[in-house]
């Protein structure tokens, strides 16, 4: 969506729209003027990349004030305090002086959420932003997260392989299985009644949580990710399900509606009655 793919990568073809704009139509200078930190922003799973670590806090926020014009230096500094204290960290007067090296994971990522959100963008991409956090503190984000999707207009793209925080966070479900959509919906339908009858299924009862009984092994689904470079030509997910059809070999399934709640990519629920 901001066009930050690696090198290797690029986009071939279709399009991307946020607000009817075609994102990989724009300009590299189109981009940086009109859609990234001001309609779309990121936060980075590792906060300690994302920053510089050789500047200071306090600099690094400032870059992203320098394209609000107009902003004297000290209501530039009020906007910075303000937005270290509304993301909880302690003492922000005297955090813009630090690196980013002197101040603890938690924190740093408190910052990242701060520079994400100092224009207001409509939409905040977080990139697996408690991943790196233990327990305690990744239920603090999470928590933070919930009051900032209150107050800011515009939504949170959470990207995470954390059941347990999408299923506290979000309001809708996306799952991607080798870069393609597998089911999506709304959350309480995707965690109590997913459609897929493999993938969702299987990554679900995955969760150590759901095991009601002691077992010496944690249940898996079988197999690997396949190459995306040689992408089968049927369901991608055939070679890993235990309820594969002849034809999911070699025809690729159609997206289904379950009724009014998910919809999910697979040729069994196509055979179901009212699909």
């Amino acid at each position: 969506m901001l066009r930050l793919p690696p090198e290797n990568a690029r986009i071939v073809a279709g399009t991307i729209r946020a607000g009817g704009t075609d994102l990989p139509a724009l300009s590299e200078a189109a981009l940086r003027r009109t859609i990234r930190g001001r309609r779309i922003a990121m936060v980075f799973q590792d906060p300690m990349t994302a920053l510089n670590p050789v500047r200071a806090i306090g600099d690094q926020i400032a870059d992203i004030q320098r394209r609000a014009r107009g902003l004297a230096p000290a209501e530039r500094r009020r906007r910075a305090v303000a937005a270290l204290a509304r993301v909880g960290l302690p003492d922000p007067e005297r955090a813009l002086a630090r690196h980013p090296f002197r101040v603890s994971g938690g924190q740093r990522q408190r910052i990242a959420l701060a520079m994400g959100l100092m224009q207001r963008p409509q939409l905040l991409i977080a990139d697996g932003v408690t991943t790196a956090l233990d327990v305690t503190l990744e239920a603090q984000i999470l928590h933070l997260l919930r009051e900032l999707r209150s107050e800011i207009d515009g939504s949170i793209l959470f990207i995470s392989h954390d059941l347990g925080a999408i299923a506290e966070i979000c309001d809708r479900v996306v799952l991607l299985y080798a870069g393609e959509v597998v089911e999506e919906g709304p959350a309480r339908a995707i965690f109590h009644a997913p459609r897929h009858p493999s993938c969702t299924r299987a990554l679900i009862a995955c969760d150590p949580a759901r095991i009601d009984t002691a077992t010496r092994t944690l249940p898996v689904t079988p197999g690997e990710v396949p190459d995306l470079a040689r992408v089968p030509p049927g369901c991608i997910f055939a070679p890993r399900c235990r309820e594969v059809l002849p034809r999911c070999g070699g025809e690729r399934p159609a997206v289904v509606a379950c009724g009014p709640g998910p919809r999910a990519r697979c040729h069994l629920l196509a055979a179901e009655p009212g699909a």
